[in-house]
């Protein structure tokens, strides 16, 4: 591949990627969005983590695998409940790391 190609595809694949992040923010930023407007748009961001997280947990190679040797979901539990009694992201996280390696571990 020629060096000017390469570079015009880094370039387009950037534009690609960051135009549809910057533009909203860029020209809806000094709005003032209805109060049910702004009340829907705070469900969005947990609702795209649910979303990873069930994919991520409930079909780790692809396709739903709810079998007990999913040690993704044995991960999720103890993790799912440091959350909502903790509220801290780093517990949290240290919760869910531990409970995958050592199920790893285990098995």
């Amino acid at each position: 591949m020629e060096q000017i190609s390469l570079w015009l595809m880094i370039i387009g694949v950037s534009a690609a990627s960051m135009l549809p992040r910057i533009l909203p923010v860029a020209l809806l930023s000094r709005r003032e969005f209805p109060a049910p407007v702004k009340k829907w748009l705070s469900f969005v961001a947990p609702s795209v983590l649910g979303a990873l997280t069930a994919v991520s947990v409930l079909a780790p190679l692809g396709s739903i695998d709810l079998r007990p040797g999913n040690l993704y979901i044995w991960a999720f539990l103890p993790t799912l409940i440091t959350a909502v009694k903790s509220r801290n992201l780093f517990y949290t996280l240290l919760t869910g790391i531990l409970a995958l390696a050592i199920l790893n571990r285990l098995v």
